[in-house]
């Protein structure tokens, strides 16, 4: 999976995609301006819901649940990478002049934040990319050689603020979409998952503002009066599941896709244009038997291990589940099981 990541990378770096002005999309090109990304790690635990109460509510009756402690919804973004699905081998490009071709990716904009003893040799060393984990980790040789290009120039450097400047960017953190699952990593024992984040080293805490002010906004309206270990499990929690984190990534990529084509802003509520075909969903319109079998796909790394059927586009039934899906699904196409 890291290897295939890496290779759509490469190819998306490659190829003359054009660029598209909607706040979500990255072109990714060979010069020196663009982006340098690196496919990264999250930690996950298995928790269940007897050893940790808060995370009860938020397990969706699941009783066994991997979740992750280091990052929240708040820790990353979406970006959608034209041209970054590499075709057989991983040397070729798969678009092949297909339209609006590429894939979803998640990006982070937050460091991974540990618990302690951890947070403190976390901060004497920061990861080597940008967002990713200091604990799991991988690099190619290409990938090794521009980090080290860069971490001696800035050595060499010194306290020269001007010198350090023209060092370039140190690499980014990103996950595919489509693959999201096989990038979260299990780590035993799970005795992080009952310590809370020191203050100051929480995963949110780029927009701490925003979340206090939904809070109190919650409060204000008392929608969780007399109900505190739901209050907690929503702004406190110190775990975060995984398929949270598939469900969040995704319904984020399917938002900013929306604001870009409706051209509201962000602060709209519900699907405007397009919307997720098995997350958007209602009680009155179930989901079809084929986006549940196309989620079931992607979140046992199908998309990637037969990277090569699914990237023929001649079945485009699970291009939403793969992350392959610019567009998503139009508001108004609802089909029906019968």
């Amino acid at each position: 999976s890291f290897l295939q990541a890496s290779a759509d990378l490469a190819i998306a770096a490659s190829s003359d995609a054009g660029a598209d002005d909607d706040g979500v999309t990255v072109v990714l090109s060979k010069g020196s301006s663009s982006p340098y990304l690196v496919p990264s790690f999250v930690r996950v635990s298995y928790v269940s819901e007897e050893n940790e109460k808060v995370a009860k509510w938020r397990m969706h009756g699941d009783f066994f649940h991997p979740a992750a402690w280091e990052i929240c919804k708040d820790s990353f973004d979406m970006s959608w990478i034209p041209g970054s699905l590499s075709g057989h081998g991983g040397v070729t490009p798969a678009c092949h002049g297909e339209k609006d071709c590429g894939q979803w990716w998640v990006y982070f904009a937050e460091e991974q934040m540990p618990t302690s003893p951890e947070v403190y040799a976390n901060e004497v060393t920061p990861p080597l990319v940008q967002g990713g984990s200091n604990y799991i980790w991988m690099l190619t040789e290409r990938q090794r050689q521009e980090i080290v290009k860069v971490k001696v120039c800035v050595h060499a450097a010194g306290d020269d603020k001007s010198a350090k400047n023209k060092c370039g960017d140190f690499p980014q953190a990103v996950i595919p979409l489509g693959d999201l699952e096989s990038f979260l990593m299990n780590f035993t024992p799970n005795t992080a998952l009952g310590k809370k984040h020191s203050a100051s080293r929480f995963p949110g805490y780029s927009r701490a503002e925003e979340r206090e002010k939904d809070r109190e906004a919650v409060k204000e309206r008392k929608q969780l009066k007399d109900q505190e270990d739901i209050e907690k499990a929503l702004f406190d929690y110190t775990i975060y599941p995984a398929a949270l984190f598939h469900k969040d990534a995704t319904i984020k990529a399917a938002r900013a896709r929306d604001f870009a084509l409706a051209g509201t802003k962000s602060d709209a509520v519900g699907p405007q244009k397009v919307k997720s075909a098995y997350y958007d969903v209602t009680i009155t319109k179930p989901r079809e038997a084929t986006s549940a079998w196309c989620q079931a796909i992607s979140r046992k790394g199908l998309c990637t291990l037969y990277a090569d059927y699914f990237r023929s586009f001649e079945d485009k039934r699970c291009m939403e589940a793969c992350g392959m899906s610019k567009n998503w699904s139009d508001i108004g196409s609802v089909k029906s099981e019968l």
